[in-house]
């Protein structure tokens, strides 16, 4: 199979559009089309169903996708690690949780472009189970994701764990257990955050479930809301400390097999560790440990 005709298969996948997908190669769309009629000739099968919001994955398109996705990936990574030189640089895309980013990762980033600075350190935030399907599908080079993660592709690295705590108005009493809670308004994130889960896991068990989740976008936002008197929310101590301290809001502790997380750092088994993540590696692992 030649690999161009791979390349403009896999585009036009993620793109849904033959149209968008030729803007994105740059290449005319009836170039676009006959390549992938091309394709589907020397496969001898039907790729994808086109209709007018433009086009979709045929059954045999699926199963040749993740197979495409594998191949191109192998490919870009022997370049480099023919062009790779013994000094790490180049590109390195490392996701991470936002509470992480925030309060656990300065440090380290700092470190690591004083260290390596002709590396290009990319850093995205998000839930886990973004960033774990974006390492499952080559998007980045690692991952620091709430832990134990267990898959097959994937290999893990503990780095910390963290007591999770009930976040309250000032004014709202003490909590002995989550039935003294007399706000039944959760501030969340959105479905895949792993606090989230976590206090769902924690309603349920106390038989508290279903109740008020309003969904948000920042720790800023949760904190102030919630010391506004909006709701409550479940979040690590750490990054509720200066807030604590300040007044804003309060704390309070919840059962042990509840409170804590541990946050990992997660890679794929098959990846080519370059000068550049080896490097990370050692660095995360002085710092951390």
């Amino acid at each position: 199979m030649d690999i161009q005709l791979l390349k403009v298969f896999y585009t036009a996948a993620q793109e849904g559009n033959i149209s968008k997908a030729a803007n994105k190669l740059n290449f005319a769309q009836s170039n676009v089309t006959h390549k992938i009629q091309q394709l589907e000739s020397d496969l001898q099968t039907q790729l994808f169903y086109r209709h007018n919001r433009g086009i979709t994955l045929s059954p045999s398109g699926q199963i040749l996708l993740p197979y495409v996705e594998k191949i191109l990936h192998v490919i870009q990574e022997a370049r480099s690690a023919v062009e790779s030189s013994a000094a790490p640089t180049g590109t390195l895309h490392i996701g991470a949780l936002e509470t992480a980013a925030a309060i656990r990762l300065p440090a380290l980033l700092t470190q690591y472009h004083t260290h390596y600075p002709a590396v290009d350190l990319s850093l995205i935030t998000g839930p886990s189970e973004q960033h774990l399907h974006a390492l499952l599908h080559y998007e980045l080079n690692g991952a620091f994701v709430t832990g134990p993660v267990v898959h097959p592709e994937l290999i893990q690295e503990d780095v910390v764990s963290e007591e999770l705590v009930l976040v309250t108005p000032v004014s709202h009493p003490p909590i002995h257990s989550v039935h003294d809670i007399k706000l039944l308004t959760f501030l969340v994130f959105h479905k895949g955050c792993s606090y989230r889960a976590k206090l769902e896991h924690l309603l349920l068990d106390e038989g508290l479930s279903p109740v008020k989740f309003m969904e948000f976008g920042s720790f800023e936002a949760i904190i102030g809301c919630v010391g506004a008197g909006l709701g409550i929310a479940l979040l690590p101590r750490s990054i509720i400390n200066e807030a604590e301290q300040q007044g804003r809001v309060r704390c309070h502790e919840i059962s042990k097999e509840h409170a804590m997380v541990k946050t990992v750092f997660v890679r794929r088994k098959d990846a080519l560790i370059t000068p550049a993540l080896s490097a990370f590696l050692s660095e995360m692992k002085e710092h951390f440990h």
